[in-house]
């Protein structure tokens, strides 16, 4: 049943100003320098941090301690543990671990093993990369893309193992897990057959399967979810529904919703046996309290912002001539400049919205939404203001993966300019640095930093894994970790 915007502005006029505040409050975020005016008597920077490190009511770990190794700089008392590198690591058929890291999710495997599913966003041919993702027999959807997946198996012992999971697909972005424990891998690309060297279309969502490897030979593109620049999906554990980004410009993405069809159960393996047009793909159509259309997420310039949402209807999910996003004239839906991550927890879906330039009403450094599938509603519990000096380190800009943390908030990978952090968003919307990339892939005087990608806990809750996408390195961080004070 469609959400009209009479029923939200009769709720938001029951409700006032509190129907920013209700419903999940679970991860509360804010973004550097969005708490600084209000928060100024206690220690904070401008930024959101804070310098008085000594109170027990302080978020965070600390400073940053730099890494003798020029790795990965972290607080006192955390450590970190390579697990896979590209060009030096290798799988278990002896080729070297493929490069480009990015979405990642962890399954609990037996007697202690940590089981990973990671994502490489490789575009294109093979012929562009150096270690592309190898073409495991049975496992490969287009022989000449570079792109796919390997499975990583780590064991108590710190022995590791990684094998291919799919291949021959392109760009394989953020992705995301299923409740049924498969992950989806998202192709951010509309490449179709004959581009850039390619043999098939592209732009589809793969299921891979980390504990059975029979289960993903003969890969099989989800084209029921659509064929558009996927970045991440996550599905609603309780109605089934399949919510999905597009990061894409020109003109700007879409939030996307799939709905099932009449009387299909989700498991693993379900979703290969759709036929290509099951269920129903929809995009979000969203208004303000007082109905008014919302046509950018760009237009919410204050945390708390809360939008109604309505869904329209995919006209051609499989975007034969013309791409998805632009087959929906203007009023049709609401658009944002790079959607990006999302993660399922407390009840709904958080998503990331990266950062909005000139292409995009307001601009900003990065957004991340909550969506609430009951309320049918996008709060606005994260806003990066503009980061004037992205060489300096302190403020942080370019939200990309998250993950819902198992000590209270949201732990963010950044994607921005200049140099690059883990950071954690508190509860009560305080904002605290976890690790800082120190590989400088540029040089002396022109300092690069790569993105982090792919933050994920570990099933128990101990291990912190993330990925520096260049040269490709997964990361294992682990250390004291503690519930975050909810404090505003």
């Amino acid at each position: 049943m469609p959400f009209t915007r009479r029923e939200f502005t009769r709720q938001s006029a029951l409700t006032g100003a509190g129907i920013a505040l209700t419903g999940t409050v679970a991860a509360l975020a804010t973004a550097p320098g969005a708490l600084a005016a209000e928060d100024s008597q206690h220690g904070h920077d401008g930024h959101g941090h804070d310098h008085d490190h000594g109170h027990s009511h302080e978020p965070g770990y600390g400073p940053l301690i730099a890494d003798p190794e020029g790795l990965l700089a972290l607080p006192a008392g955390f450590s970190y543990k390579v697990i896979t590198h590209s060009g030096v690591t290798k799988l278990e058929s002896g080729e070297y671990t493929p490069s480009n890291h990015d979405g990642t999710a962890t399954f609990e495997g037996p007697r202690g093993v940590t089981l990973l599913v990671n994502n490489h966003e490789l575009s294109g041919t093979r012929a562009g990369w150096e270690h592309p993702v190898p073409l495991a027999e049975g496992l490969v959807y287009d022989p000449v893309a570079a792109g796919g997946c390997t499975v990583v198996e780590t064991r108590r012992d710190g022995r590791t193992a990684e094998w291919v999971g799919i291949a021959g697909t392109s760009t394989n972005c953020a992705g995301g897990a299923s409740p049924w424990g498969t992950w989806l891998t998202c192709e951010e690309t509309e490449d179709k057959a004959g581009k850039n060297g390619l043999l098939k279309d592209h732009g589809y969502v793969f299921e891979v399967d980390p504990y059975d490897r029979r289960a993903n030979r003969d890969p099989r593109p989800i084209k029921a979810l659509g064929r558009y620049a996927h970045e991440a999906v996550v599905i609603d554990p309780k109605l089934g529904h399949a919510y999905l980004t597009e990061d894409a410009a020109g003109p700007n993405g879409l939030l996307y919703r799939w709905v099932p069809p009449h009387g299909f159960r989700h498991g693993r393996g379900k979703l290969r046996t759709l036929a290509d047009d099951a269920g129903v793909l929809q995009a979000a159509k969203c208004f303000d309290s007082g109905g008014k259309f919302v046509d950018d997420l760009s237009r919410a310039t204050k945390i708390g912002t809360v939008y109604g949402v309505d869904w329209t209807d995919v006209p051609d999910r499989d975007a034969k001539t013309v791409s998805v996003r632009k087959q929906f004239t203007d009023g049709q839906v609401t658009r944002a400049r790079k959607l990006e991550g999302m993660w399922w927890g407390d009840g709904g879906a958080y998503i990331v919205s990266s950062f909005a330039r000139a292409e995009s009403p307001v601009q900003h450094d990065g957004q991340v939404w909550f969506y609430d599938p009951k309320r049918r509603t996008l709060t606005l519990k994260v806003l990066l203001g503009v980061n004037a000096d992205p060489s300096k380190d302190g403020a942080f800009d370019g939200p990309d993966n998250i993950t819902v943390s198992p000590y209270g908030g949201l732990v963010i990978a950044e994607d921005g300019n200049g140099i690059q952090h883990l950071f954690g968003a508190t509860e009560s919307g305080r904002t605290y640095p976890i690790a800082r990339n120190e590989l400088n892939i540029g040089s002396e005087q022109e300092p690069e930093y790569s993105e982090f990608t792919g933050v994920t806990f570990s099933p128990d809750g101990k291990t912190l894994y993330a990925n520096i996408q260049t040269p490709g390195i997964m990361l294992a961080i682990t250390g004291p970790w503690k519930r975050q004070p909810n404090r505003h």
